[in-house]
């Protein structure tokens, strides 16, 4: 069973049919989609060179900017420890230059929270609680608890220091894409990053290949 489906439970019945498409990830499966962020937007310049050290470990970049080509991998496989991970792969094109905003995420099935650890290697951990909006089928995901991942050892985060994340994302059957809009925000500095655009799956028929 996909670690999303498990953590929402009976929730995950009311997401649009293609979003549970999308999200029913199984062993040697994985999900590619492209397309376009029509918005790429960062916190003040001041933080540009945290930005940068970002960049090395695939998490977070100083670029903002319009209609920047998109490409999202996510890729179902097993840990050292046997637990299910999905790892997630979203590449932003400026140009020649390759920017990303990795994840690898895993299951906590006693408090049905998806563990999410940002970067590569890690820098970030956070919890991530998922909701389901049964009006139109979208999911909204947000960020909570979060430490910093220093080799073996995670350290707490103040909640002053923390990034914040919302995600949304829903199905538009008009376009026959998937919309997202994600934003990163600090208590002090406000948004720290965001993005939002669309894409549509690789697979012309909407499904999963493998």
């Amino acid at each position: 069973m996909s670690i999303y489906k498990y953590a929402l439970g009976d929730q995950f019945d009311q997401l649009h049919p293609m979003l549970q498409k999308r999200y029913s990830f199984s062993k040697q499966q994985h999900f590619c989609g492209t397309g376009v962020m029509k918005r790429i937007s960062g916190g003040p310049r001041w933080l540009y060179p945290l930005f940068y050290l970002g960049t090395k470990a695939k998490l977070l970049f100083p670029e903002k900017g319009t209609n920047i080509p998109f490409h999202i991998r996510n890729t179902c496989r097993s840990g050292a420890d046997g637990k299910e991970q999905v790892h997630w792969q979203r590449t932003f094109s400026f140009g020649p230059k390759k920017r990303y905003f990795n994840a690898l995420m895993t299951l906590d099935e006693e408090r049905l929270i998806i563990e999410d650890y940002l970067g590569e290697p890690a820098l970030l951990y956070s919890d991530l609680a998922f909701q389901v909006n049964g009006e139109d089928g979208s999911i909204t995901i947000q960020s909570l608890n979060q430490r910093m991942v220093l080799g073996r050892k995670e350290i707490p985060l103040p909640r002053l220091f923390q990034g914040l994340a919302t995600v949304t994302e829903r199905y538009l059957e008009d376009r026959e894409s998937f919309y997202i809009h994600v934003t990163v925000k600090n208590p002090i500095i406000g948004t720290v990053f965001s993005y939002e655009g669309e894409f549509t799956s690789e697979n012309e028929s909407q499904r999963f290949s493998g």
